[in-house]
């Protein structure tokens, strides 16, 4: 029986990695719920600079920043679908984390405008991931990347 995959049922470097960034997404807004997983568990609040809780003892998280992680995920998990969304995924997640990056080193930690919250750490970790995410999204989309492209030399 021949088994070989269709274009149709092979997923481009695009989709996998949008699938991938999604999953972690979700894993990431389980774990900020997970008592030890994340620490100071008890201070969790809702929003606000007033969480002292931190996922994995470095990322500050609330309610809020925790919700906000597991509609992303589920974001990535249903734009991974095709070619065009999991690249807007990707590129538009990226520059939402940028912006959130610029954000996060505009605010006073301290003040009421810290609402997500973020502290430092998270300020790192959304420049990486802006970067990472809008590099994926437009590198894995150029010319040749897709399943359907064939080598011209195939087509000799």
């Amino acid at each position: 029986m021949n088994t070989r995959n269709t274009p149709s049922d092979v997923r481009s470097a695009v989709e996998k990695a949008a699938l991938l960034i999604g999953i972690v997404f979700l894993l990431v807004g389980v774990l900020g719920f997970i008592p030890g997983v994340t620490t100071n568990y008890d201070s969790l609040s809702g929003a606000g600079h007033h969480s002292e809780a931190n996922l994995l003892g470095i990322f500050q998280v609330s309610y809020l920043h925790n919700a906000v992680h597991l509609l992303f995920g589920i974001a990535g998990l249903i734009m991974a679908r095709s070619i065009p969304a999991a690249k807007s995924y990707l590129v538009v997640g990226g520059i939402i984390y940028l912006l959130l990056w610029i954000y996060g080193l505009i605010i006073d930690f301290d003040s009421a405008a810290n609402f997500i919250p973020l502290n430092d750490a998270d300020n790192w970790l959304h420049l990486v991931l802006g970067v990472g995410m809008v590099a994926l999204g437009l590198l894995l989309t150029r010319r040749g990347q897709h399943p359907d492209h064939r080598n011209s030399l195939e087509t000799r």
